[in-house]
């Protein structure tokens, strides 16, 4: 028999028994997974600006009884600004809030790929205008 291991094998020297060492992987993972949540978020919230939305975390209690973050979400306003030019800016910044964590969720990226469209729509209307104006100068020249 190796010394510090029982007949069950449960004990090793300086170790407590096995199912303590389960308890504490699961506290190591919760911790871990708790400071990604909270980078990620985090990203979302500087890069967001004054269009993100407070925190709101999940939690899930561990075996320790202690809570620990395990999720959350940022909400973003995604609106539309006075102009055509505001709006392409506005849908800039939802889109690098969305996409600013390192790992972005299948969440993140709609909300990347609204804000996309909101460009897209926000760029054919500033290219209308500008097609006008172009028209409106071109018939002042003519009747001039």
């Amino acid at each position: 028999m190796i010394e510090g291991v029982g007949n069950s094998g449960a004990y090793y020297q300086g170790y407590k028994n096995l199912n303590d060492i389960k308890l504490q992987q699961v506290i190591q993972q919760l911790r871990i997974t708790e400071q990604k949540v909270k980078a990620h978020e985090m990203a979302h919230k500087i890069a967001g600006g004054e269009l993100a939305g407070p925190v709101h975390y999940k939690y899930k209690k561990g075996p320790d009884g202690k809570l620990y973050i395990v999720g959350g979400e940022v909400p973003i306003k995604i609106k539309e600004g006075r102009t055509p030019e505001e709006t392409i800016e506005i849908a800039q910044k939802i889109k690098r809030a969305a996409l600013a964590p390192a790992d972005p969720s299948p969440q993140d990226r709609a909300v990347a790929a609204r804000a996309a469209m909101l460009e897209m729509k926000a760029r054919i209307e500033l290219q209308k205008q500008q097609q006008e104006e172009n028209n409106q100068q071109q018939k002042i020249d003519i009747f001039v």
